[in-house]
């Protein structure tokens, strides 16, 4: 302690006179001599007073405000020197210092500085000016301090021209790391940059984003408000405010631990050099400068509390630079650490899972609303910035979703309610089908049956209606290539075989029952039936395979739906499928225009009416079909075509083969072949009393015109004239009549009908 006795005293004369500067003596806190001398900045006294001259004259004025706790940091300094002189560490070299009250005025510490960068041995203490100071030799070899960031700055920019250490205990402006700026620089605490890292570290754990930062208006805290005003806002951090306090204010209740800033001083020219190689250990931790000069020391998190009315400082955790993790070292001070999440510091409340967050007019970003994700869109986190889309094609979401939910495929099933009901009316169609092809094959013989066009084309026109009800089968399913490429091709070849032969039916009849005899030589050459059939259906065939072709039918993902995905056959080409539907129109019609040419035979015998309904009921149902079909899509838009087919198949099956059914089980006396003789016998004779009552009626008009008007009294002796004459042509007619009926129905044509 006899050590410590003088300079103390040396301190306290000054700092109790608190005398303005006279000399360069005066200016020097505390001084020791040695071989080599160390300089130390420290802002002993809190500030310098103003000088109250005008002019203000260029001189050092007094400082006041005594700051115990930096005056404690300059015994250490005093205290670490004199036990390394006191010690074997230096063998031969004795540490001298120069420590000086920089009274946390930039001004004052630039004069101490001045005084550091002065020829050594010079009695003049003269700082001369060189272009290179390689060998030049300063008063002073390294310098511990300053404090303050901004007199740091100051200081260091004047030292770098002699490259002389410059060790600071307390200043962590992140600008000092830039080496190429700060060259000779090094300090044993961390850089704002982490410190301002682990506040914004600490502050995203513990939830908060509506906060206010107070700085001091030096350098050092604008620095450090501006980095950490970047990092809070990467982290969605809102400033509620910022506010700027004078920078040097003095604060007791904060202990200040004392670093030991040496452990080791090597040769003179190597100072620099080796400064940045030191590595000490301080209870088990290892500590060294890096690259940028920065010590790799951390921070401790303390937490101020008022417990009954006393303010007490908490050390609850510990922040680890290098790995960017808050260690805490007892259970106790964890839930401390784990209850700061419980302080509320929001602008707005958190927006959950399945919502997004919907900017204010404010301009802080942290205030906002929190709005429900649309439809197809999902949010899996806390106050997400947007909803995230889903996969149009194959995910969809529900509104204000955490997730998205992969679509699911629909068809027409066969378990489908309605597919079931198609299919049922299939079967029942089929059944008919079978029915009545049994009952034509027990009553093969009779007229009813040989008047179709026997058995023959009645199987071929049946077998075309069971097939047209077996292709419903292809619509129903999951669709397949196959199955895509068969429905539409099998339903159009067999439907088309089926119209061509009731086409040859109804030309058949027309043909049968025409006393025209033009109309009947030109029936009599058309009339050709399996060339008819052969080529009708082949004129399909041949439509159906360049389908096949060149458009093919395929299966298709309809993912237009926003929950399902709709598996479908795309029919390839809707012209090829136009032209196989028109062209079964053109042969209905046909057949429709020449069964309504024969819709007047006998009541018995009259199959064309029945034709004629049952291409009607045709062009109903695929009339309706084209804008229904248009408009419908879905998993049912098959249906609505199986409907359709099973319309048109009913129709012409039970207007085709019904009625003759109903004659077969229900008007049998009917059945015979003389009531068909007999029935045909009366038509034809109707037909031909008709026909020569026209030509009767030609006669009469011709009569009329060239007939002279008779006189009154001459009345009765004409009017019987003109009724001999008309008698004598009845019966002309009537001759006529029967000569034609032998010539127009033959016994051969009679027997074959």
């Amino acid at each position: 302690m006899a050590l410590l006795i003088i300079p103390i005293t040396c301190f306290v004369i000054p700092l109790a006179t608190s005398q303005t500067c006279q000399t360069p003596d005066d200016f020097v806190a505390a001084t020791s001599p040695g071989h080599v001398i160390i300089g130390g900045l420290f802002a002993i006294h809190e500030k310098m007073l103003s000088s109250e001259d005008y002019p203000r004259r260029p001189e050092i004025q007094k400082c006041v405000g005594f700051e115990i706790s930096i005056f404690l940091q300059t015994l250490a300094m005093i205290h670490s020197i004199e036990m390394i002189n006191n010690s074997t560490l230096l063998s031969g070299i004795k540490l001298g210092y120069e420590i000086y009250d920089t009274c946390t005025e930039v001004t004052v510490a630039m004069a101490a500085a001045l005084r550091f960068l002065s020829k050594f041995n010079s009695s003049g203490e003269i700082m001369e000016f060189k272009c290179d100071y390689s060998s030049y030799m300063p008063r002073v070899k390294a310098v511990i301090g300053a404090g303050y960031s901004e007199i740091t700055m100051a200081v260091s920019r004047m030292l770098n021209l002699q490259l002389m250490p410059q060790v600071s205990y307390e200043s962590t402006a992140e600008i000092l790391s830039d080496k190429i700026r700060f060259p000779s620089f090094l300090r044993t605490v961390p850089s704002d940059f982490y410190q301002t890292k682990a506040m914004a570290h600490l502050i995203e754990k513990s939830g908060w984003n509506w906060i206010g930062i107070i700085a001091t208006d030096d350098d050092y805290g604008q620095m450090a408000l501006n980095t950490f005003a970047v990092q809070t806002t990467a982290n969605n951090v809102c400033i509620a405010f910022k506010e700027v306090l004078p920078a040097f204010l003095s604060d007791n209740t904060i202990e200040v631990r004392i670093n030991e800033t040496l452990e080791k001083i090597i040769a003179e020219a190597q100072l620099l050099d080796a400064l940045k190689n030191v590595t000490f250990t301080d209870e088990g931790n290892s500590f060294h400068f890096d690259a940028h000069g920065d010590m790799n020391t951390g921070y401790d998190v303390v937490l101020w509390k008022e417990i009954d009315g006393h303010l007490t400082i908490t050390k609850i955790a510990q922040y680890d630079l290098k790995n960017d993790v808050f260690i805490i070292t007892d259970q106790e001070t964890k839930n401390e650490f784990r209850n700061l999440k419980q302080i509320q510091s929001k602008c707005s409340k958190e927006c959950s899972p399945g919502q997004m967050k919907k900017t204010t007019r404010s301009q802080h970003i942290c205030c906002y609303e929190c709005v429900n994700c649309p439809e197809n869109h999902y949010s899996n986190q806390t106050d997400m910035d947007h909803c995230l889309l889903c996969n149009n094609e194959t995910q969809w979401a529900p509104v204000r979703s955490t997730a998205c939910f992969e679509k699911e495929v629909e068809y027409l099933s066969w378990n489908d309610s309605l597919a079931i009901l198609l299919l049922a009316l299939s079967l029942l169609g089929i059944m008919f089908v079978l029915a009545i092809g049994i009952i034509f094959t027990r009553n093969l013989n009779t007229p009813v049956v040989k008047s179709s066009g026997g058995l023959l084309v009645c199987y071929v026109i049946l077998l075309c209606h069971f097939l047209n009800f077996a292709s419903t089968g292809f619509f129903i399913g999951e669709p397949q290539d196959f199955t895509c490429k068969t429905r539409q091709t099998f339903f159009g070849v067999s439907f088309t075989l089926c119209i061509s032969c009731i086409l040859v039916k109804s030309l058949k009849i027309l043909l049968a029952f025409s006393f025209d005899p033009k109309l009947q030589n030109f029936l009599k050459c058309l009339y050709k039936p399996i060339p008819i059939i052969f080529t009708c259906t082949g004129i399909q065939v041949a439509i159906c395979t360049i389908w096949l072709i060149f458009a093919a039918p395929a299966v298709e993902e309809n993912v237009s739906l926003p929950r399902v995905i709709i598996l479908e056959c795309e029919e390839g080409s809707i012209l090829a499928f136009g032209i196989m539907l028109g062209y079964i129109a053109i042969l209905a019609f046909i057949c429709f225009v020449f069964a309504f040419k024969g819709r007047k035979l006998p009541e018995n015998y009259n199959e064309a009416k029945f034709i004629t309904f049952g291409m009607l009921i045709y062009f109903i149902a695929w009339i309706t079909f084209v804008p229904v079909y248009a408009t419908t899509f879905g998993k049912y838009l098959p249906a609505v075509e199986i409907i359709v087919i099973l319309i048109s198949n009913y129709g012409i099956l039970c207007c085709t083969f019904f009625p003759k059914c109903y004659v077969i089980l229900y008007k049998q006396e009917t059945n015979t072949k003389s009531a068909f003789l007999k029935m045909i016998y009366s038509y034809s004779s109707h037909s031909a009393s008709s026909l020569a009552m026209s030509h009767v009626s030609l006669d009469s008009s011709s009569s009329n015109i060239t007939a002279t008007n008779p006189s009154s009294s001459g009345r009765p002796a004409a009017w019987q004239e003109s009724r001999d004459i008309q008698a004598q042509a009845f019966a002309h007619i009537r001759r006529e009549n029967a000569a034609s009926m032998s010539k127009t129905l033959p016994r051969k044509r009679m027997s074959s009908i």
